[in-house]
């Protein structure tokens, strides 16, 4: 398996195990994947965009919200963290709340 294949599907992977998500994987997911292989995302940028994404949807919600149905609901977070990083105290404070209370497992 190459470094993108072996990118795509590692993310992939995770994204489908996000709390939230339909938990398949859509043709439209597997070309968002590689647009950000393509762009030298990091997948540890990924997954930081997924922790945002899975806190704030979980944060003060009374009511269920509908499914992320499509890997490109993370897009806007990763360009966010791009222009502007969280701080590292924040995303170690949200993955140890995510991951502790039997959150998603990480990228």
């Amino acid at each position: 398996m190459d470094a993108k294949a072996s990118y795509v599907a590692h993310l992939l992977a995770c994204y489908q195990r996000l709390p939230g998500t339909l938990g398949r994987i859509l043709r439209d997911d597997r070309r968002t994947a590689r647009a950000l292989h393509d762009r030298h995302i990091d997948l540890e940028l990924v997954q930081q965009a997924f922790d945002l994404a899975i806190a704030r949807r979980t944060s003060g919600s009374k009511q269920p919200l509908p499914p992320i149905r499509t890997l490109r609901y993370f897009l806007p977070l990763v360009e966010e963290i791009l222009a502007s990083p969280p701080d590292p105290g924040y995303l170690r404070y949200l993955q140890l709340r995510l991951r502790g209370g039997g959150g998603h497992r990480s990228v």
